[in-house]
């Protein structure tokens, strides 16, 4: 399967932004989607995952209740809503891919990875 992120930007503190994951080339809802990011001179992190059918999420400590996750597997794309942005939330954001289910949250759980794009939060 091929991703494609898109929605990055530059935003003030407090402010929201949208990331989309579209997805190419095999059968979208036989896959888990994470959302993934890595900031300048830090290891890549887990942000948030939904499974198949988008009835279950994930999110990691620091985004829980500022960030959504959602799917539209008629659309073959994730979405991943952004509220309350920090400083802290800057980095290159990636969508992932996982069959059929998601079973951890590192990165060598996913098997394909989408090109990423910037999210610059300034205070």
């Amino acid at each position: 399967v091929q991703l494609q992120a898109s929605g990055g930007g530059s935003v003030q503190a407090g402010g929201s932004l949208r990331l989309s994951c579209a997805a190419s080339g095999r059968t979208f809802s036989n896959y888990a989607i994470a959302w993934f990011r890595q900031a300048p001179g830090k290891e890549r992190e887990f942000v948030s995952a939904i499974s198949r059918s988008g009835a279950s999420t994930y999110y990691a400590d620091s985004v829980k209740g500022r960030f959504s996750i959602s799917r539209d597997n008629a659309k073959n794309t994730v979405y991943l809503q952004m509220n309350s942005l920090k400083p802290e939330d800057t980095a290159v954001y990636y969508c992932a891919a996982q069959w059929w289910t998601v079973t951890g949250t590192g990165t060598g759980n996913y098997d394909y990875w989408g090109q990423g794009t910037q999210v610059t939060v300034s205070s």
